[in-house]
């Protein structure tokens, strides 16, 4: 076990979690290096969430503490959490994830050295064709990733609560995409983060393409908030808009070979999810895996729309509000 001589604290907010919190405070207490304490916001949940969460620290071999603040967003619940953390610390989760038993361990040892951030890492653990081609469709694999240019996601990241404190914590303004606007800040401010592949967090993806679509509508919305990614939502609209209709006037005004740019196209588009498919389909069975293979396109082409709707308005809300500048220097982003 990592002997940490600074004390950790792990934070997490929930809304509505009464059956996944239980499995949260296990994996927890199943780490290679147990936390110091627990601090959970609930942002108002009206199931037992606050009851299992207190239930739960009855037997917890570390403290958990439970703070109530009914209508908090999620980076408002984040900053109450962080706020009351004891440690120096913070390694931060969400309910709802599967824990690898060396998750802690792995997200805090390189804070003992040099590093002051430290990006953990998350996969889909999903159930059924249609979560399985999500998770292959819209989550990168490890190959996927550039360490130096790789952004944490706040269901497995760690940091010191000083530089926490330092950015002005987590954009309250901000309810979708306030983790990338974080992770920009404190990166400018505490430098790149360090990469702990084995600080797995396991999550199931959404469970049907209604609340997929939702998701992405919310995060490209949260994108046009913070003018998060402006070119690529650009391109999206160019893609769409502008290239489709284009070269199918030409394949059916001109002549039909302009509809093999599309069909090129489209395979460069849908290769790399398919190849994580494939990696990740071992336990469907064969009519599983046809049906999976066709959710791919589907859910690529949901989210497209999805995130060419949100974004507009996310960037109406943008231009009537005029939230506060965050933008860090230009070098740190990836926009």
């Amino acid at each position: 076990m990592t002997s940490f001589a600074k004390g950790v604290s792990v934070v997490a907010t929930v809304l509505n979690e009464e059956d996944t919190v239980g499995q949260l405070l296990e994996a927890l207490s199943n780490q290679t290096r147990p936390p110091d304490e627990v601090v959970v916001c609930d942002g108002g949940s009206t199931d037992g969430t606050v009851a299992a969460l207190l239930a739960g620290a009855d037997d917890a071999a570390f403290p958990v503490r439970v703070i109530e603040n009914p209508g908090a967003n999620i980076s408002a619940g984040r900053n109450a959490a962080i706020a009351a953390a004891a440690g120096p610390v913070i390694a931060c989760t969400d309910a709802g994830v599967r824990l690898v038993p060396e998750w802690l361990e792995a997200i805090t040892t390189p804070l003992e050295s040099t590093a002051r951030v430290v990006a953990g890492f998350f996969a889909s653990d999903p159930t059924g064709a249609f979560e399985t081609a999500l998770g292959a469709t819209t989550l990168p694999e490890q190959s996927d990733v550039d360490p130096a240019k790789f952004l944490p996601s706040s269901r497995s990241v760690a940091f010191l609560k000083d530089d926490w404190a330092a950015v002005g914590g987590y954009p309250e303004w901000l309810d979708f995409g306030e983790d990338l606007v974080f992770d920009m800040r404190i990166v400018d401010h505490a430098g790149r983060p360090a990469f702990a592949p084995q600080a797995l967090a396991m999550f199931r993806p959404r469970h049907s393409l209604s609340a997929f679509v939702r998701q992405y509508f919310l995060y490209a919305r949260g994108d046009g908030k913070a003018l998060l990614w402006p070119w690529r939502h650009v391109i999206r609209y160019v893609a769409y808009l502008v290239f489709l209709p284009l070269v199918v006037t030409l394949a059916l005004a001109h002549h039909p070979a302009w509809a093999a740019v599309l069909v090129i196209a489209v395979a460069l588009e849908l290769r790399r999810p398919v190849e994580r498919l494939a990696h990740q389909w071992s336990n469907l069975r064969a009519t599983e895996k046809a049906l999976a293979l066709l959710w791919v396109p589907v859910i690529r082409v949901s989210g497209d729309v999805a995130k060419m709707l949100g974004f507009p308005v996310g960037l109406t809300w943008r231009l009537q509000r005029r939230p506060p500048e965050w933008r860090p220097r230009p070098e740190v982003g990836r926009l």
